[in-house]
């Protein structure tokens, strides 16, 4: 069974490796919605696979880290693509949720991408 959070940061960033002239190479910014998504069994007893309480407490220093800010200036975001901070928070989230299976970042309404490890 695979279960899922959902997460909204306000973040600002621009593209540094796409051509000059290219709209992301200037600084603007994203409501990113990021889904975070646990998999494993259903316990029998509490019927869940986690608490979402605690996919919630996982990812709280993540978005202290990157809600509100520049994330150009975020160690490893310096080329802060939707590929590149799926990744990142994959990263970040691991050691604290090994039954992680998937990350879901939406920069707008139609585009984004799923990161579901290497």
């Amino acid at each position: 069974m695979e279960i899922f959070k959902e997460f909204s940061i306000e973040a600002a960033h621009w593209l540094p490796h796409v051509p000059e002239g290219h709209k992301c190479r200037r600084l603007h910014g994203h409501s990113f919605q990021i889904q975070v998504h646990v998999a494993g069994p259903v316990d029998e007893h509490l019927g869940w696979v986690m608490d979402f309480a605690d996919i919630k407490a996982a990812f709280q220093t993540i978005e202290d880290q990157l809600d509100h800010r520049c994330l150009n200036d975020i160690k490893g975001l310096e080329n802060p693509t939707s590929e590149n901070l799926a990744r990142w928070i994959w990263n970040h989230l691991r050691a604290d949720l090994p039954a992680l299976s998937k990350i879901v970042v939406r920069e707008t309404c139609t585009s984004g991408c799923v990161y579901q490890g290497d």
